[in-house]
């Protein structure tokens, strides 16, 4: 086994665990945005949602880059164009990562403005990029 076996594999598993957050996390807001701000059930989705997004997807975030960057520097594909559709896909799964930061927070202010169904319809989004990059790593189309 060699270390760039390792790293891949320690990569896909942040990958997996990342999007496990990102496809669960706007589902929460989903539910939390049928109860009354300040209610119990509020309160227990505000602590679900936080301990999700810093323990969880935070952390998954974080490895996915670090160990996709040494994969990149290990495989040499900075100039192919599969790999730059990639990049731009996990640069916008990024910044989906970040706008749900920043509806938790709103949710923990009781400040929500949002509706279900824009987190409903926000929810496709990262299934979206991660088609998009599972079709670019394995096809690499160009």
């Amino acid at each position: 086994m060699d270390s760039y076996s390792v790293i891949k594999s320690l990569h896909v598993i942040s990958i997996i665990s990342w999007m496990a957050g990102l496809l669960y996390l706007p589902r929460l807001y989903v539910y939390h945005c049928e109860v009354a701000p300040g209610s119990e059930a509020s309160e227990k989705f505000k602590v679900m949602e936080r301990r999700l997004l810093r323990a969880i997807m935070n952390p998954a975030m974080i490895a996915s880059w670090i160990f996709g960057g040494y994969l990149i520097h290990a495989a040499g594909v900075m100039t192919e164009g599969w790999f730059h559709v990639k990049l731009l896909c996990v640069v916008l799964m990024t910044v989906s990562h970040m706008m749900l930061a920043r509806y938790r927070r709103a949710f923990e202010a009781d400040a929500n403005t949002k509706s279900q169904k824009f987190f409903r319809i926000f929810n496709e989004v990262p299934t979206i990029l991660m088609v998009i990059i599972v079709f670019m790593v394995i096809a690499r189309p160009f």
